[in-house]
This record gives structure tokens, sequence and C-alpha cells, in this order.
């Protein structure tokens, strides 16, 4: 028999193919002949750099980077074994989580270390990447990351204006004659499963603003110079679109990505089941394995999981999910080709206690175990 396990992180206790590793264990206890293949997953947000990262062999790769504050931070990212891919999240140089609920300012914010982590990469010899913009802290609009690409972002006295949306409001003149030259050269895949807007209503600034501690005033203000800052880029790219869908993501780094480098916005989870190349393994599978760490009514709107369960229905095979939690609006899933789900909870206890990774690999190690001692079970039966 031949298995597929693709599993979302169980977040905040196991990783992707860590999880994948104690469903296989589970599996192997009931069928120690079967042949069962371990797959990354994730849907382009946390975790995707290291899910795929650890699971292609690629390596890691540490840089101290600017944070989104101005202050130094450790920002990580992965090198696919080609040598020329590198994997990345803009959360790890300008992500939310980098900062403390009461200095979050995005006037202030800035995306600038996410400049330095390709950079980074390309002197490394990186060509193409797959970048996941989601859980920023800013609403720059990408500026920071252009300036340290080596766009010059330039005010009336034609100096570098500061950092964060105090750097849009003095924006007067953008140039790229101290671009990196390797840039043309690359290639961009980005991660983007939201459809806002740059500006407006819908935009970066009104609809995001507030969660990184923009109040009504400063939305406003924000709003309208991303609205100057998308006229000023049309004379460097005349094409630009700042109503494209996606440009509005991570404070307007949708937009600095489609505008300034070969870039392309995609579906999160099918950037990743290409990289793994998950279709071709799933095609001649005999069962597949996915979850998460929740599964819910949400989960069909693009998460991963439902993401493998659509190839795997593409070919006609059977789909089991497990799950830390499974809510009551989870049956949606089964409509959605998840045949089955199953908890992974055991017995009674604190969310603390679910959450600790080695009750995690308990639980998760003793579901996987009894599930498919059913299913033999269940083919055992028919097969008489």
């Amino acid at each position: 028999m031949r298995i597929i396990i693709a599993i979302d992180s169980l977040k905040g206790s196991l990783a992707s193919t860590e999880a994948g590793g104690i469903i296989a264990e589970g599996i192997k206890r009931v069928y120690p002949e079967a042949e069962v293949r371990v797959c990354p997953l994730a849907d382009g947000g946390e975790g995707t750099a290291e899910a795929l990262t650890a699971g292609l062999k690629g390596s890691w790769q540490s840089l101290t980077a600017t944070g989104p504050l101005g202050e130094p931070v450790t920002a990580s990212y992965g090198i696919l074994p080609d040598g020329k891919t590198a994997v990345l999240e803009m959360a790890a140089a300008a992500g939310i989580t980098l900062t403390e609920p009461e200095k979050r300012n995005p006037m202030k914010t800035t995306t600038y270390g996410v400049g330095e982590m390709i950079r980074d990469a390309v002197k490394k010899g990186c060509r193409h990447f797959i970048v996941g913009i989601g859980g920023s802290a800013t609403n720059d609009g990408g500026i920071g990351m252009l300036q340290a690409l080596g766009f010059e972002m330039l005010d009336q006295e034609g100096n570098q204006v500061p950092f964060g949306g105090e750097g849009l409001s003095a924006l007067y003149k953008i140039t790229a004659k101290n671009v990196m030259e390797e840039l043309k050269e690359c290639t961009f895949r980005i991660a983007c499963d939201v459809t806002n807007p740059l500006c407006g209503p819908s935009g970066a600034s009104a609809v995001y603003g507030p969660q990184k501690g923009a109040d009504p005033e400063m939305v406003t203000r924000l709003d309208s110079y991303l609205g100057r800052f998308a006229f000023l880029a049309k004379a460097l790219n005349p094409s630009a679109d700042s109503e494209a869908p996606g440009t509005g993501a991570a404070g307007g780094l949708g937009y600095a990505f489609l505008t300034f480098t070969n870039a392309v916005l995609e579906s999160g989870i099918q950037i990743v089941m290409e990289e793994t190349r998950l279709e071709e393994l799933i095609k001649d599978a005999d069962l597949v394995v996915t979850g998460e760490g929740c599964l819910d009514g949400q989960t069909v709107q693009g998460k991963a999981p439902i993401g493998v369960a659509g190839l795997a229905k593409k070919y006609g095979k059977p789909v089991i999910a497990f799950s830390g939690i499974v809510k009551k609006d989870a049956a949606a899933c089964n409509e959605a080709g998840i045949d089955a789900f199953f908890p992974i909870l055991r017995r009674v206890g604190t969310l603390e206690e679910a959450m600790n990774p080695e009750n995690a690999r308990e639980n998760l190690l003793e579901t996987s175990e009894q599930v498919f001692r059913l299913w033999r079970t269940a083919r055992e039966s028919l097969s008489c």
C-alpha cells in the first residue's frame, strides 16, 4: 500500500514534517510493509519557509536584519537544494509578532529587513524566490524593502526618506539607478491569498492598518500616502496597477513586488504543492492523509488540507485528515473532499496540555495507529 502524508503544522505543537513523520510511525505499526511518503505542507503563511526547507532538505540561513522598528533582529530563511531558490517569510524581519502591542505604529514600521533578506540570498547565488507575505507589522508600501535593494526613495531635497509611513509622507521621487544588478535576473513567487487593492476602503490601510496600530486619522493619511506612492511609481513602471488584487497585501508589499520586481502573486498552497510535486505523488497513491491544527468551516476557504483533498479527488483517492481540534462546522470539509477526519485529543485537559509538543506527539501517534487499525479491519472485511 502506498500512502502520501501532507499535513499542515499543528501550530504551537508540531511542524508539518514532524507531524507527518508521527502519522507515518502510527501507520507502520499497522502496515509495516506500507510505502509511506511524508511531504511538507503549508499555505504560504507562518511556517512555510521552515516546512519547505526541511521537507525538501534545503539549508537554513540566518542573518542580522533590520526589524520592523529599526532594531536588529535575527531573521532566517531557507535555500532549497538547487542552490538557486530561496524560501522566506517577510514576517521573519517585519512581522507583527516582532513588535510589542503598545509599540505598533505603521508610521514607523518598515520592510527594510525583508530587502536585506533578499539581498543576502542573492549574494549567496539565489535567483528564484518563494515569499510568504502574511503577518506584517508594516504599511509602508514596501518602500523599505525597495530601499534595501538599492532603489532610491527620495524627498524634495534628494535624501532617502525615513522608514515607515513617515517615509511615504515625504516621498517625492523614485529612482532605480543604484538597484543591485542581480535583481533583474530574479523571479519572485509571492504567496498571497488576499485580494485587497492598494488603496481605498478595501485597501491596505483601511482594512489592515488598525490591527497594526493605526487610528482612524492615521488610516486616512496612510491611504493618501500610498496613493501618491502609486502615482510616483508609474514613472518607473507605467503599467503599474494599484487596483490589482493583492496589491494591498502586507501593507502594500504586494504592490512593491508586482511593480518593481519580476513577481507574480499566487495562492500559497498552490505554490507549496507545485514545489513539492505533490500531484505526481498523489497520482500513484492508494490513500492520502492531510490535516491541520484546527479543522472548521474556514478550512474549506483555501486552506492547505482542502488543497490536498482537491488534488486527491482529481485522481479519485480517499482522503483522511487529522486535527488537533475539530469544530462543529468542520462537516463542510467532508463536502470539500476530506472523506473522514479525526480529532487527536484523547483525554480531557487544558489547552496548554493539549498543545504541549510531547502530548501532541503521543496523541497523534496513538490516534494514527487506531485509525489505521480500523482501516485494515474494514479492508479485510470487504475482501472476505
